[in-house]
């Protein structure tokens, strides 16, 4: 895979880098207690991964990391299978990565980006609206300065919400400022750093006050040494969520990727951005980081500041690099900052206008949004389950409607014109016969059939196979029936078989 000349890494590059880093610090400790993980895993993985990122990225901009949404289908990932918290599941984080990287790798070096495009913007509507409702609802607890039951993660929220007594005063001001700061920062400008401001307020006001809440706590200076100490024999359950997080956590990033290589005339290649960010995994795996994807915001900020090249995004992770031996500072910065950061990140991707407006568009796909939003609420924590049935309904939506191909059909004298639309496949090739010999028995007296086949987006083989049998039939009763405006393609398919009725060939 050839890669085009990265360009020099400029003094703008260097800013926007360092902007970014600035967000990226406090906002992956975020996203790993999300993940259910310690916070210096989060600080892992924002460190080597975006380095190793930018030597293969086809963006200028991406910025990679860690991410609410991969970090949320993490959790589901991972709590099945053992406690958060604890060294065994920082390990499945860590084969999680790696799982993440391989196929991530894969799908880059065989060429297969456009996998991006099998996720439906109908299932990705119902799924990140609920995904951002679980997440929210998974920080309540901490927000709230409550220490809610083990449960699920709805549980935990209602339980937290339902007894106020549970409170933590601090802790929900806290939250509610970082919400305040954070969101108020970005309707500001999005370089104005929110996360920042309210990262360092809460930790000044932790020390200052002698903050009693909960905290992060120790973090472990440096980074860890490279290694592959991983629970391999978990690994069969892993590798279904580990290429839904693959697939869907590469969403957001294409997304702003193409958005910007548009605005700005550039070249977007979907198989380099999952080869780096493929890679970004493999690295995140093996130094204790959870699974890691493009982040939309932080994205934003770095063309924002000014970034001209992709080394933006290496000097946002030699930045977080040179910061680790000083992350003790950061001990007693208040969970419930970190909470309202996660918050302040997703609450937006919360859109019931969108959901209802589906009902206007289209009823079916309507039902596959809001089936894959419900379906997101009630298999949670296992969400990457509700992705995989709401790409099955998707599918299975689309391959009703191109099972019913619409059938024209109208009388010029004695002959009957049929102009049949949609595709001609092995499982709408018996519906069309149906149809067409249906409409033959309406019209018992005519003496020719024209078959138009014009309308038709694509003719398998068993669709070539069908329209050869009626033209057989229709010799047999008597009939002078032809084919006509056939495409190119299936063109070649019916005489590949041996057609024996003339055909009009395409002109």
């Amino acid at each position: 895979m050839r890669s085009e000349p990265p360009g020099r890494l400029t003094r703008r590059d260097i800013l926007a880098g360092l902007s970014v880093a600035l967000i990226l610090v406090p906002q992956s400790m975020a996203y790993a207690e999300l993940a259910g993980l310690p916070s210096h895993h989060g600080l892992y993985a924002a460190a080597l991964p975006p380095i190793a990122a930018a030597f293969l990225a086809s963006s200028p901009y991406l910025q990679t990391g860690p991410v609410a949404l991969t970090s949320l289908l993490t959790l589901g990932a991972l709590l099945p299978l053992a406690p958060a918290g604890t060294e065994a599941y920082a390990r499945m984080a860590a084969l999680l990565a790696l799982v993440v990287g391989v196929t991530r790798a894969l799908v880059g070096l065989l060429r297969m980006g456009w996998v991006n495009y099998l996720m439906s913007r109908t299932v990705m509507t119902g799924f990140l609206s609920a995904a951002a409702l679980l997440i929210v609802a998974s920080q309540l607890p901490a927000a709230l300065g409550s220490s809610a039951p083990a449960g699920s993660v709805l549980a935990r929220a209602g339980w937290a919400v339902a007894h106020t007594g549970s409170w933590e005063g601090a802790a929900v001001a806290l939250s509610a400022l970082t919400v305040l700061v954070v969101a108020g920062a970005a309707r500001l400008h999005p370089l104005v750093p929110g996360v920042l401001v309210a990262a360092v307020g809460g930790l000044l006001y932790s020390v200052w006050t002698g903050y009693e809440g909960a905290v992060v706590g120790a973090i472990p200076a440096g980074l860890p040494a490279l290694s592959l100490d991983v629970p391999w024999a978990r690994l069969p359950s892993l590798l279904v969520p580990g290429v839904v997080i693959a697939v869907v956590g590469f969403a957001d990033g294409a997304s702003i990727s193409r958005l910007y290589a548009s605005a700005d005339r550039q070249r977007w290649d979907p198989d380099r951005e999952f080869l780096s960010t493929g890679v970004a995994n493999l690295v995140a795996g093996l130094t204790a980081g959870l699974p890691v994807g493009g982040a939309l915001a932080r994205t934003t900020v770095n063309r924002l500041a000014g970034a001209r090249s992709r080394w933006s995004g290496l000097v946002a992770g030699i930045a977080v690099l040179v910061f680790l031996p000083f992350t003790a500072v950061l001990a007693p910065l208040p969970l419930a900052v970190l909470a309202g950061i996660v918050i302040a990140a997703v609450y937006n991707l919360v859109r019931p206008a969108e959901l209802v407006a589906l009902w206007r568009v289209s009823p079916v796909q309507a039902l596959v949004g809001w089936g894959t939003f419900v379906a997101t609420l009630a298999l949670a924590p296992r969400i990457d389950l509700a992705v995989l049935l709401g790409v099955a309904m998707s599918a299975v939506v689309h391959l009703w409607r191109e099972r019913t191909p619409d059938v024209g059909a109208r009388r010029e004298g004695d002959t009957l014109l049929i102009e049949p639309r949609g595709v001609l496949w092995f499982g709408s090739a018996p519906v069309m016969e149906e149809r067409l010999l249906a409409r033959l028995a309406e019209e018992p007296d005519v003496k020719t059939v024209i078959i138009r086949c014009g309308g038709l987006g694509r003719i398998d083989l068993t669709g070539a196979y069908t329209l050869a049998e009626m033209l057989a039939q229709a010799e047999r009763a008597g009939l002078d029936m032809r084919l006509e405006d056939v495409p190119d393609h299936a063109f070649r398919v019916l005489t590949a078989i041996g057609l024996g009725t003339p055909l009009k060939p395409p002109s």
